[in-house]
């Protein structure tokens, strides 16, 4: 599946999260829907330090995501060793955040660790109604 975008909602989703977890970081999975990106999926037993966080990709539902996201604690945003093993094994768009958490400081990548154009989409969502 090609990528076309993230939504503008799940770009602030992931900003305000990482903000609100630092300077421990936050990590989760990225999840699309028509080439869009549009969930992050949480995984449980996720541990987060001030200088990792660690994905236990076999708690992961029989799902496919598109990437992995997870924050910096600090300004950096280039991918670490471990990063690029992590990008390696979970798709093919990766956003790390850094501080400030703005909607300047973060940084797409691909499996390889290539900076990857990630446009921004205002992408209206519709509401699941289950009983």
């Amino acid at each position: 599946m090609q990528i076309k975008g993230i939504a503008r909602d799940t770009l602030d989703f992931i900003l305000e999260a990482s903000r609100s977890m630092a300077p421990e970081e936050f990590a989760g999975l990225l999840q699309e829907k028509d080439g869009i990106i549009t969930e992050v999926l949480i995984l449980p037993g996720t541990e987060s330090s001030d200088s990792s966080a660690v994905l236990r990709l076999y708690m992961m539902p029989n799902v496919k995501a598109a990437g992995s996201v997870h924050s910096h604690p600090g300004p950096n945003r280039r991918p670490s060793k471990a990063d690029l093993r992590l990008f390696s094994k979970t798709g093919n768009c990766h956003i790390i955040v850094g501080s400030p958490y703005s909607r300047q400081s973060w940084t797409c990548y691909d499996r390889e660790g290539n900076i990857k154009e990630l446009p921004v989409l205002d992408i209206e969502f519709e509401e699941d109604m289950e009983i």
